[in-house]
């Protein structure tokens, strides 16, 4: 078995290579013990508790680095210092260790070069360096009131059981990293579910002789749908539902960018077509290379009672209109900021007891357990029953049909019923 030198020890150890079977189980147990607990501090409190008890020590510390001092973690022992003490490298056996990145055995306190007093009862410390790709993160220290307190054994057990102290701390930290990270993404992806909110109208608009309402459902905390309603000239009424490629944040900025534009072109265009042939135009060149925005912008004219319609790239709505639902007819414009584009029109009349509904693709492709899709079928059988008088019921219906599953894309709807 090796030996080390009296009386310090700056050295790379020998590997640990003690026939103490009660040495081995207490390595066995700390590291069973530490790689159960992904909290830094409880861990290294842990730590130097347990090695306080199992070694009978004086005093046992931790010390990690932050920026270029060693900074006081968690200490069992010690009446002069309080955790956040802070050394410089260099600076006594803590110091000369994080320096040196190799460890240090004092026999004697009282001639170490290094040491600097602290309890009056310590007699013999060593420090060993904890390391994680060669860079040195914190210093653990243990003192005893005896001299040469510290054998052979002892020393390859305890620079053992450094090696997993430098594991279990290194994996608490990047355990608190990732959950600061998801913390904070949370805490904006809340924000921005809060400020999309904010854009979605506060109520639904009274118009006389119609009942008008829509819902949104984002499939995470901020979505790519959209639905508002304009009032416009004339008593007239802006209609819009539109869903941008992709999910999350980035179709979350697409449509606020789009919402913000067609919103002040809605007032001055006098058709929906017009409408959005000057978005897309806008927003051709803004909308990255394979993003685009599908969307139904329609008019709705209470005193004709007609609502006209303009379509780029969406699912055309649903009319019931006396008889069995069906999809509206009309051309189909290519999405928004997809390529340069004229939108056509399509104006349908809504007698008394029509009902229009406006939907996003995540209601038609929404699936169940069984992987089937909801369809624009149920929706007309859904529109037929009369059983939906919102679009909310129109959504409720869908998270029955999917169930547990839950709605893995954005899901939207507006209601037009003519009373």
């Amino acid at each position: 078995m090796a030996t080390y030198p009296r009386p310090s020890a700056e050295r790379t150890p020998a590997p640990f290579a003690s026939d103490d079977n009660e040495g081995l189980l207490l390595l066995h147990r700390a590291a069973r013990e530490m790689g159960s607990i992904l909290d830094l501090e409880l861990l290294i409190e842990r730590i130097v508790h347990d090695v306080s008890r199992w070694f009978g020590v004086l005093e046992s510390n931790i010390y990690l680095r932050e920026g270029h001092d060693m900074t006081l973690a968690a200490v069992h022992g010690c009446s002069l210092h309080r955790k956040g003490h802070a050394l410089q490298p260099g600076k006594g056996i803590v110091g000369h260790v994080a320096l040196t990145g190799r460890m240090h055995y004092a026999p004697d306190v009282r001639s170490d070069p290094y040491y600097i007093p602290c309890e009056p009862d310590t007699r013999s410390e060593v420090g060993i360096p904890l390391q994680v790709d060669g860079e040195v993160i914190g210093v653990f220290t243990a003192a005893h009131p005896d001299v040469d307190a510290f054998c052979q054994e002892k020393l390859q057990l305890l620079q053992a059981l450094g090696c997993h102290i430098e594991v279990a701390v290194q994996n608490a930290r990047l355990f608190q990293e990732q959950r600061q990270v998801r913390d904070r993404m949370d805490r904006e992806a809340q924000e921005a579910r809060q400020i999309q909110e904010a854009l979605f109208p506060k109520s639904s608009p009274l118009v006389p002789g119609y009942r008008i309402s829509g819902f949104s459902i984002p499939a995470g905390a901020v979505g790519g749908d959209w639905y508002d309603f304009i009032p416009l000239s004339h008593e007239r009424w802006g209609l819009v539902l539109a869903d941008a490629s992709g999910k999350g944040t980035a179709a979350a900025l697409m449509m606020s960018a789009a919402r913000g534009i067609l919103r002040s072109l809605a007032e001055d265009c006098a058709a929906p077509g017009e409408v959005l042939d000057c978005l897309n135009r806008l927003l051709l060149n803004d909308f990255p290379v394979g993003r685009f925005v599908t969307m139904l912008f329609a008019v709705l004219d209470p005193a004709a009672r007609t609502l006209t319609i303009a379509n780029a790239g969406h699912p055309w709505p649903l009319l019931a209109n006396g008889s069995a639902a069906h999809v509206v007819s009309g051309a189909n414009g290519l999405p928004i900021g997809f390529a340069q584009e004229s939108f056509a029109q399509t104006s349908i009349e809504l007698p008394p007891g029509a009902r229009v509904l406006f939907y996003s693709d995540g209601i038609s492709e929404a699936e169940n357990s069984r992987d089937e899709d909801y369809g624009s079928r149920r929706l007309q059988e859904f529109l037929n029953s009369e059983r939906g008088t919102c679009a909310e019921q129109v959504l409720d219906d869908v998270r029955t049909f999917v169930a547990g599953r839950g709605l893995q894309d954005d899901a939207t709807a507006i209601l037009v019923k003519a009373e």
